[in-house]
């Protein structure tokens, strides 16, 4: 407590001080915040009146703002995943009286910090990224103003809550099978932007070719792969190769089936000429000709874990930042061989 003209200024610090609460605590609770416990409500109350504490009703009005809406922030809307990702995030939200602002960052930087300015600004009241675009150097200044929670790509940085997979995992695990499967020439998809998830799963690719004793040529590795029409691309090119792999790992059962359709177009027997697995298990998996060996991703599981997530924090009940690894199942169908071990 501070001295003003012999009366003492009470803050809120000191307010948080005696109820044993977080300064954010307090701050929710005078604010009239709704996720809130009683028992909080209670020990604040308590503090302001031994206190006399009186907030600054002005800065108090600025920062009580509350506009009960999540921004979630998505590289590409037309992604089937993320539609089903928005699923799991909008379910979780609706039982919690939320409303969702949903954007598109296009994987491109500056969009990404324009909605991260959102929170700053106090139009949302937290941020669920599903893709990081930026250096998280770049994004954490955003953190102190409003939770912000990260699903479905990892960032070892962060120091936020957040839900994923163990993506190094999946691309081992589905490259490990087409080569138990059979197949010796592998070649992997992935999108045109560098993101942590793309990598990792091509490290997870590399370290089962390496640990058969495998080779993989970089023309093999087909980096602007994102839907069925980029996968039709893909088993085009592959035909024009003189040295054809004879097995594609991909990172999506988007380009998983535009590589199926095309291949057979042009003469290829799936799984016999070409093996193909995708990932993600959506519904386009089982309705491929043959249908689609697949990574199983619980999408839904994802969006509503990182929803009640961003609640917890809203209700500080998170005492420090939660990490949530989801697993991965591989799912065989018909479009790449049986293992023969």
């Amino acid at each position: 407590m501070n001295k003003t003209g012999g009366r003492e200024i009470v803050k809120i610090s000191d307010v948080a001080k005696m109820a044993g609460l977080s300064p954010a605590t307090v701050s929710r609770v005078l604010n009239n915040h709704p996720y809130v416990s009683e028992d909080k409500k209670k020990r604040v109350a308590e503090a302001v009146k031994k206190l006399n504490y009186f907030p600054n009703s002005s800065a108090q009005k600025l920062r009580g703002q509350k506009v009960d809406t999540i921004a979630v922030c998505m590289p590409l809307l037309t992604n089937p995943f993320f539609a089903y990702l928005l699923e799991g995030i909008d379910q979780a939200a609706t039982d919690a009286g939320l409303q969702l602002l949903v954007c598109q960052t296009r994987y491109e930087k500056k969009k990404e910090l324009y909605y991260l300015n959102l929170l700053k600004s106090k139009q949302v009241d937290g941020i669920i990224l599903a893709s990081i675009e930026n250096q998280w150097e770049d994004i954490e200044e955003y953190t102190k103003h409003g939770p912000v929670i990260l699903c479905n790509e990892h960032c070892r940085a962060a120091n936020v809550s957040q839900v994923y997979l163990d993506q190094v995992y999946g691309g081992y695990l589905g490259t490990r099978y087409l080569i138990e499967s059979g197949y010796n020439r592998i070649a992997y998809c992935r999108g045109e932007y560098a993101s942590g998830l793309s990598l990792e799963r091509e490290r997870g690719y590399r370290l089962a070719i390496e640990e058969y004793g495998l080779s993989s040529r970089e023309e093999w590795v087909f980096r602007n792969s994102t839907d069925f029409q980029s996968g039709k691309q893909v088993a085009r090119n592959i035909a024009n190769m003189k040295d054809k792999p004879n097995a594609v790992f991909t990172g999506s059962d988007q380009v998983a089936a535009g590589i199926i359709v095309e291949a057979k177009r042009l003469g290829f027997r799936v799984p016999e000429d070409l093996g193909v697995i995708g990932f993600d298990d959506q519904p386009v998996a089982e309705v491929t000709v043959p249908s689609l060996t697949t990574i199983r991703q619980p999408v839904q599981e994802i969006g509503k874990t990182a929803m009640e997530l961003l609640i917890k924090e809203f209700n500080d009940e998170l005492e420090q930042p939660k990490l949530v690894t989801l697993p991965l199942q591989l799912i065989e169908r018909a479009s790449a061989k049986q293992p023969t071990n």
